[in-house]
């Protein structure tokens, strides 16, 4: 087990070892000489274990503890301590630090210590994300909604925040495939560390090798400062390719030696700089139609297929629309200082009847153009459905509407829509609209 220490102790000479033996051991250890120092360095997400001497001058480490709950409560704290301070250490157990050792101790029981104190910190931290991917935010939305789609996309992208391999992810134009990448980093171990986008389309074929390379510093170039490329800045974080099938084949090429090797060679540097970072990358349709087209190399098609992600278009979403577009115009509502605006038949009827090819750039477009108060324009009828099934379509969007509203309380949701009870469980079935799906912990 790895992970990150921070250190607090006051004695010089046990420090500098016990960091080493820690350093041995493949830990990432900061080292404090003070409780305070400790104090002002760390923070509430801090992802690693403190690990800390009881008694100190000044702040003692007990103090510590206290200080760190009231910041984190879940910051895991282990105490090291003499003989004749163990019951300090119990009482400060009891206000929550997680373990104590009594010193002289074996550096391989405070290993194993810290294996579970990280373990622990770990999942703690993962729920976390998890709930923050929930939050309203721009990358967020388009993760949002109950649908089979998005609940799958939304499981993917939670089982592949916690694996450090590689992604191709696919996808339509518009679809969220960059906030899907940018979740993905969110969430992950990475997150602290740069999220660096590259769109691949729109690199210059003569810049592009200084663009992501970077290049050093040199009087016959007349670069007097180096250079950092954009692979370089994304060290220790994530580098998100956009668009990877639209590279131009010298950059292809590139790309595949930085992804082989994990190193780039800046232009006039005469060594590689190796490199710590995770690859998302993005495609148009289907990665594998590319390289058949001859636009995607195929050894970096493959290089790049370690795990692909389809995110679905928005017509295989219909059911997510209208919470997607109540998102969009609670933030263009906001963006424009506007207030929210009510939504009439001909918006209802675009959201349900519209088979949205822009995907959600197309949803949040429209936002805009409600939440500005401009007139709705109408709907062709492009999906082929006949009279009875529009009205089925829309019945179905009413009453899933009624049961997130109510929680999937069908007393409520059938005084709600004036039906008699039986007549709202007979659409339910031939509509396919299980209540139960709607209800607190199923979501």
């Amino acid at each position: 087990m790895t992970g990150r220490v921070a250190l607090v102790e006051d004695d010089d000479a046990f420090r500098a070892a016990l960091a080493e033996r820690l350093t041995l051991a493949e830990f990432d250890v900061v080292a404090f000489s003070s409780a305070e120092a400790a104090l002002k360095a760390l923070h509430p997400d801090f992802d690693g274990v403190i690990v800390t001497d009881l008694r100190m001058p000044g702040m003692d480490g007990r103090q510590l503890a206290d200080r760190l709950s009231a910041l984190d409560p879940d910051l895991p704290v282990v105490l090291m301590t003499g003989h004749g301070d163990v019951a300090d250490a119990v009482e400060a157990m009891k206000r929550g630090a997680y373990d104590f050792l009594t010193k002289p101790f074996a550096s391989e029981r405070l290993i194993e210590t810290l294996g579970r104190a990280l373990e622990k910190r770990a999942l703690v931290l993962d729920n976390r994300r998890l709930v923050a991917l929930a939050a309203e935010t721009d990358d967020s939305i388009p993760l949002s909604g109950d649908g089979p789609a998005s609940t799958s996309l939304r499981g993917a992208v939670r089982e592949l925040a916690a694996a450090e391999v590689d992604v191709l992810i696919e996808g339509e134009t518009g679809s969220g495939k960059e906030a899907v990448a940018r979740a993905i980093h969110a969430a992950g171990r990475r997150r602290h560390r740069p999220f660096v986008a590259v769109s691949c389309a729109a690199l210059p074929d003569q810049d592009a090798e200084a663009r992501l390379m970077g290049q050093e510093a040199s009087v016959g170039s007349g670069l007097l400062r180096r250079r950092e490329g954009r692979i370089e800045q994304s060290h220790r974080g994530t580098l998100f390719l956009d668009e990877i099938d639209l590279a131009p084949r010298a950059v292809q090429l590139m790309l595949l030696r930085v992804l082989e090797e994990r190193e780039v060679l800046p232009l006039g540097a005469s060594e590689p700089r190796p490199l710590d970072l995770r690859i998302l990358a993005a495609a148009k349709g289907d990665p594998a139609e590319a390289v058949a087209r001859g636009d995607l190399r195929e050894d970096l098609f493959w290089r790049l297929n370690v795990v692909r992600l389809r995110v679905p278009p928005l017509r295989e979403r219909r059911e997510d629309v209208p919470l997607l577009f109540a998102r969009f115009l609670s933030r263009a509502a906001a963006r424009l200082e506007r207030p929210m605006p009510s939504l009439d038949d001909a918006v209802r009827r675009r959201l349900l009847d519209h088979d949205w090819p822009g995907n959600l750039r197309e949803l949040s477009n429209y936002a805009n153009e409600i939440a500005l108060g401009l007139p709705t324009a109408a709907v062709p009828a492009t999906d082929g459905l006949g009279l009875s099934d529009r009205v089925a379509r829309y019945e179905a969007e009413l009453i899933r509407e009624a049961l997130s509203t109510h929680a999937g309380d069908m007393r409520r949701v059938t005084e709600t829509l004036r039906v008699p009870r039986k007549t709202l469980y007979d659409k339910m079935a031939r509509l396919g609209i299980q209540p139960a799906e709607h209800r607190p912990g199923r979501r």
